[in-house]
């Protein structure tokens, strides 16, 4: 599924609601993680590429790769910089976007597509959290 935004942060609140719904409609279970991928990758490609500028575009595709594996992809206009995470000071209100992409997501990676645009990815577990209410009555299995 394809998704194409203007390059406004005021529509990255709705990649995050057509990510989760989209994968919600598939039949995966635990959306937050590829909810909060995509609107850290949507919001960074509209505040630091090309496509934040007046008439600038962000495309965003989602699907599943397994029955519990997401895959994120965000397409933006380049820029100067390749994306990577950085150390944010503790006084920062910024700059941790990439941090959390890279502890949320199993793998992710950039690659230049034509017209030297950007490609960020992320593959995200969209397996149901384990409570540790789940394990009540479950017996320890000696190794």
């Amino acid at each position: 599924m394809d998704l194409t935004i203007p390059g406004s942060a005021a529509w990255v609140c709705l990649v995050r609601r057509w990510v989760a719904d989209a994968l919600t409609v598939a039949g995966h279970r635990e959306v937050d993680g590829a909810r909060l991928v995509a609107s850290e990758l949507s919001g960074n490609a509209v505040l630091h590429t090309e496509s934040g500028r007046p008439g600038g575009l962000v495309r965003v595709k989602v699907f599943g790769v397994t029955e519990s594996l997401a895959r994120i992809e965000v397409i933006d206009e380049g820029a100067a910089t390749v994306p990577l995470p950085r150390r944010s000071g503790d006084e920062e209100c910024g700059g941790r976007g990439l941090w959390l992409v890279q502890q949320t997501a199993i793998r992710w990676g950039v690659r230049t597509v034509p017209k030297r645009w950007n490609l960020v990815w992320a593959e995200v577990s969209t397996l149901e959290a384990l409570n540790m209410g789940d394990l009540e009555g479950v017996e320890e299995v000696p190794a």
